[in-house]
């Protein structure tokens, strides 16, 4: 979280799998796990994190995977922009989301069910494979729900 007022911009990755045809299990995209504790729910969003100053986005992206998951990403391509205007743990936050579809370059994380990741020494977080269709049946909240225009 960014200080109180302040605009964040991000660079997320959107990372498919499957196409959902000869495939029966359908299509499924890499998320993270996070949760509110004044709302008590759970929600999951793209890979990825904050842009510095004077660094590109999708070197940002780049940099965030590695960090995050050591992963490396190929393929990567400019989706759009996004303005995500929330409420997490009862503050307000702003976020300005670059968003980028890409592919991890080594399969074996396409095998993966699930990884544990640190964004910080006190903060873990889960990063999982999820189906398409349990987020546009609203089983599973997906943020922000602008992502859903390139689902």
């Amino acid at each position: 979280m960014g200080k109180s007022g302040e605009i964040r911009v991000l660079a997320l990755g959107l990372i498919r799998d499957g196409d959902g045809g000869a495939n029966a299990k359908g299509e499924r995209i890499f998320v993270s796990e996070g949760y509110d504790p004044v709302k008590q729910s759970t929600f999951y969003r793209a890979l990825g994190g904050g842009v510095d100053f004077s660094e590109p986005s999708h070197l940002a992206l780049q940099r965030e995977f590695q960090e995050e998951i050591q992963a490396e990403l190929t393929n990567i391509r400019y989706l759009g922009c996004l303005e995500n205007l929330f409420i997490f743990n009862g503050r307000q936050g702003h976020e300005i989301i670059q968003l980028y579809q890409c592919d991890f370059a080594d399969p074996k994380f396409y095998q993966l069910d699930s990884l544990i990741f640190s964004e910080s020494e006190n903060h873990q977080h889960r990063a999982l494979w999820i189906n398409i269709e349990r987020f546009k049946s609203g089983e599973l909240k997906l943020v922000p729900e602008e992502f859903f225009n390139y689902l």
